[in-house]
């Protein structure tokens, strides 16, 4: 079937989900107005169904013709999941019980007597789910109010709405073995347990209008085992067979499908949703490979739903022509959820109109999912002008000066592997380390950021607004610096930070400083909960014109005699949360962010810092998905690391800090990073990393973290103790 024969009836424009704080982030505001006790239950619900609506009605508007719904979440939607199928933790059940919308939340947050469920990082994004805790003892039930509820909230707009909702096996494999619980439960052999549940959740879609309901898989995109593909196989011939169901449709995203394609294809289902952008575009050949997908729908992700740039139309255009011969009916999707891109590319008024051709947000890349429908339905001649305003883009970024500096090039060019190396062991180095600190043993430290005070915030802002000059500014910032050191020497800590007043982000701040980055107004996207940020856009070569952060590092090491740590953020990290340029391999990019911040490294050491943390807490969340394509990724990854501080002395300690992700799988690269000290989050996982690092022989100084600072509780002298000992029941105290 040629795309002129391809009518537009068959052709569906449709999302796997969408941005949910709204254009002014009223979620957050409304959520933390609930946490605060200034907004009610039933405001806060209210201001949820507002945004619902609006967003289905701009998809519509756009020419979506089936919107995602039960996508939106007040939290986390793998939360969602734990509420839908009765997972609640037994330390919240009460409070779950008495008060649904409070139990929500003390899952996420914790509560004086109760902590909240852990937290990691959906795969190799940069956003945070909540996981399951499960157990041998656990019992599901049935909990449909929220996805069928948003289901008829869209149908009574008179919108024809998909149900989107976490799929069983994930749910499974996301979710850990509970407290109490043998660590080696898998908790995938609650499957036949769960898809009771499952069914009965299609079956009330169903009876509320649903005609087609989306199960995420988007684990099968990681290596699997035989078992857990037979319980992919199961879960789909189980679900399949049901009578009284919607058509199910099982998405897959963020990777090529793999050895569970053919599973899936083979299954007794109506659809399957694929990415195929990036590493995914494999999924094309692997689905020739198949047979293709005869009688079946197909939802063909040819839109990149996590990063910022447009669309290759053309290209986009000619792989879903090759698809139409693979699948009963292809529709046209982003490669995911738009959840991860922020909302609206028009509201950045302060960018160069040239620059801003390049971009697409959330609703940008709905506008190009309903172009490339067109163009699929009624042929090229049906989008021409679409087609040559994108060419003129595409061209216009390709030659534009802002993404090649021939400097940058040249310096990365002549790098050598000594670069990457410091001169002398880690024995040596601890040596003399120890004779110029002169640290106590077990020193104690905080990672880096103080609160970022409505005092600063607003001194910011009287900043932009002219209320105030830059000496203004810098006084007030001076202030809140003299402020936390005193605090902490009061404390009694060892190694002092400067608090970071002056900074926004941890990567925005050095993005603005950098040239080859831009910086967005309004390009908000959820990290968690209600952290949202503005992840700058990494746009073309990358160079330090300045020093960043030597003026106040220095000034606070004037206030004390203890050391104070140079605090920056190191070279994967600063490209895994900003939006990456993709027309360079990624080692490239991370190459000059790493010589940038080699010039930093180096003014600090030269200023008198003893100490210099680099943060690399992405390192571990873009490890790829598949174990073929990990080992190339850490080595350009921790070599980027050592060129950023492989040039300083033996007695300047080098520290670096990760958090809420899983380490084990690659303590190698861990270990390669060659920093002096790790410091590494493991209150909420209960020091589980410490046995991780010990079983590994870890060599080097190791700073567990005892206080999880992002749950309202504070915890006991007792449990701060208990995991400083458990910590040295794997670690040794030097």
């Amino acid at each position: 079937m040629t795309t002129t024969e391809y009518t537009a009836a068959q052709v569906t424009a449709t999302l796997h989900g969408y941005p949910r704080q709204g254009p002014g982030r009223e979620l957050k505001k409304a959520v933390e107005g609930y946490w605060a006790g200034r907004t009610s239950a039933e405001s806060l619900q209210d201001t949820a169904t507002a945004l619902r609506r609006a967003a289905w009605q701009q998809q519509a508007d756009a020419g979506i013709t089936e919107v995602p719904t039960g996508d939106f979440s007040l939290y986390d939607h793998v939360l969602d999941a734990v509420v839908m199928t009765g997972a609640v933790p037994e330390r919240h059940r009460a409070a779950f019980a008495d008060d649904a919308l409070a139990g929500y939340f003390a899952m996420a947050r914790g509560t004086q007597h109760a902590p909240p469920l852990e937290m990691t990082k959906w795969f190799d994004t940069n956003y945070h789910y909540l996981v399951p805790e499960l157990g041998p003892d656990t019992a599901f039930r049935c909990d449909s109010g929220k996805p069928v509820g948003e289901l008829r909230e869209a149908l009574a707009l008179g919108l024809a709405g998909r149900p989107v909702l976490i799929g069983p096996v994930t749910f499974l494999l996301l979710a850990k073995p509970g407290p109490g619980v043998a660590r080696d439960f898998e908790p995938l052999t609650l499957l036949d347990r769960l898809l009771p549940v499952y069914a009965e959740v299609l079956a009330d879609l169903r009876a509320a209008g649903a005609d087609w309901v989306q199960l995420d898989e988007p684990a099968l995109v990681q290596d699997r085992s035989p078992a857990e593909l037979n319980a992919a196989a199961r879960a789909y011939r189980d679900l399949g067979a049901l009578t009284d169901r919607p058509k199910v449709l099982v998405a897959s995203y963020f990777d090529r499908l793999g050895e569970a394609l053919p599973v899936l294809a083979r299954a007794p289902i109506e659809g399957l949703a694929l990415d195929f952008t990036g590493p995914a575009a494999a999924n094309l050949d692997a689905l020739a490979a198949v047979g293709g997908l005869p009688g079946k729908r197909l939802i063909a992700g040819v839109v990149d739903g996590r990063n910022v740039w447009i669309n290759n139309l053309e290209h986009s255009l000619a792989t879903l022509a090759t698809l139409l011969g693979l699948a009963d009916r292809v529709d046209v999707a982003p490669s995911c959820s738009l959840l991860h891109v922020p909302l609206d590319s028009a509201a950045e008024r302060g960018l160069d109109p040239q620059i801003a051709r390049w971009l697409a947000f959330a609703r940008q890349k709905t506008a190009e999912v309903v172009t490339l429908a067109c163009g699929l339905a009624g042929g090229t001649g049906a989008i021409t002008s679409q087609l040559a305003l994108n060419a003129s883009a595409m061209a216009s970024r390709a030659t534009s000066s802002l993404t090649r500096d021939p400097a940058v090039r040249a310096r990365c060019s002549a790098v050598t592997p000594e670069q990457a190396r410091r001169p002398q062991a880690y024995p040596e180095r601890a040596a003399a380390q120890r004779e110029r600190l002169n640290l106590p043993p077990l020193p104690t430290t905080t990672i880096g950021s103080f609160p970022q005070t409505t005092e600063l915030r607003t001194a910011r802002a009287d900043l932009r607004a002219g209320r105030i000059d830059a000496a203004g500014y810098d006084e007030r910032i001076a202030a809140e610096i003299r402020e936390v050191v005193a605090f902490q020497e009061k404390a009694g800590l060892d190694v002092l930070v400067h608090g970071e007043p002056e900074r926004n982000d941890m990567v925005q701040y050095f993005a603005e400083r950098l040239t080859g980055y831009l910086a967005t107004q309004h390009g908000w996207v959820q990290s968690y909960g209600t952290r949202y940020v503005r992840p700058p856009i990494l746009a073309g070569d990358i160079s330090r014109p300045r020093p960043m952060t030597v003026a106040w590092t220095s000034y606070a090491q004037s206030l004390t005699d203890r050391p104070v740590k140079g605090m920056l953020t190191g070279p994967v990290t600063m490209l895994a949360w900003s939006f990456v340029r993709d027309d360079q391999p990624l080692a490239d990019t991370a190459r000059q962010v790493a010589l940038a911040l080699r010039d930093e490294v180096g003014d600090l050491e030269a200023s008198g810092a003893a100490v210099i943390q680099v943060d690399e807490p992405a390192l571990r969340e873009t490890l790829p998905l598949r174990a073929a394509d990990q080992s190339a990724y850490l080595a350009w990854a921790t070599e980027s690391f050592r060129l950023t501080t492989g040039g300083v002395r033996a007695d300047t300690q080098i520290h670096t800090h990760m958090c809420y992700a899983e380490f084990g799988e690659i303590l190698g690269a861990v270990d390669a990073l060659d920093a002096d000290v790790i410091s590494l989050e493991a209150a909420r996982s209960h020091m589980q990393v410490a046995d991780e690092l010990a079983g590994a022989g870890y060599p080097r100084a190791v700073g567990p973290g005892v206080y999880d600072i992002h749950s309202p509780r504070i915890p006991s002298e007792r449990e701060i103790t208990d995991l400083i000992d458990r910590a040295l029941r794997s670690v040794p105290a030097d």
